[in-house]
């Protein structure tokens, strides 16, 4: 089934409305099987949920979406360090194409993300995620670092929730222009506003 899949980098302004009417029905249905929160954020034509990707790797095949995976450039402070990165977030791979892993979209991204001229790319991960991430580093520069908070703010503000809030997961680093030693020390990473 590999070979009938294409993939297609998308800038977001490139996108047209049937693409996102059709990007949040695959999110709904990939998302949804997780629990019907993880689905709400893409009701209607909204094709993401927190901060908006600015390039898309979208694979398709005959049955229409088959994976996606967002990419953000940001500023990310660690420690005093303010850290350019691209951030990979809202994947997603449909169902009945599990075996389409996470490391087809990584080498969809990658020429991009070395044309880009980021030193790193960095994403987060839930925890239940950790044996997935862990067998597909094993075969490439990515880096899963363990014991890290990572800080980010609400995609909308809630008068009954505070304004940031700060997850235990997993830190993925790839490293793109710079070794992986560049990578600053620290224990907090805050994301300067919402999750990808």
């Amino acid at each position: 089934m590999h070979s009938a899949v294409r993939w297609k980098l998308s800038w977001e302004s490139e996108l047209q409305l049937e693409d996102h009417v059709e990007l949040a029905k695959f999110f709904r249905e990939s998302y949804g099987p997780t629990g019907a929160f993880n689905a709400k954020p893409f009701e209607g034509s909204k094709s993401w949920a927190g901060a908006r990707p600015e390039l898309r790797a979208i694979a398709y095949d005959s049955a229409g979406v088959a994976a996606h995976m967002g990419l953000l450039r940001r500023f990310i402070k660690i420690g005093t360090v303010d850290l350019l990165v691209a951030e990979l977030g809202l994947y997603g791979v449909r169902p009945d194409l599990e075996r389409l892993g996470i490391g087809h979209s990584i080498r969809a991204v990658h020429p991009i993300l070395q044309e880009l001229n980021v030193p790193f790319a960095f994403g987060t991960v839930r925890q239940a995620l950790h044996r997935h991430i862990e067998r597909f580093s094993q075969h490439s520069p990515l880096t899963i670092l363990s014991g890290i908070r990572v800080r980010s703010t609400l995609p909308q503000p809630r008068l009954d929730l505070p304004p940031t809030r700060v997850d235990d997961a997993l830190v993925t680093v790839l490293p793109v222009g710079r070794p992986i030693s560049d990578w600053p020390p620290g224990t907090m990473i805050d994301r300067n506003g919402p999750e990808l």
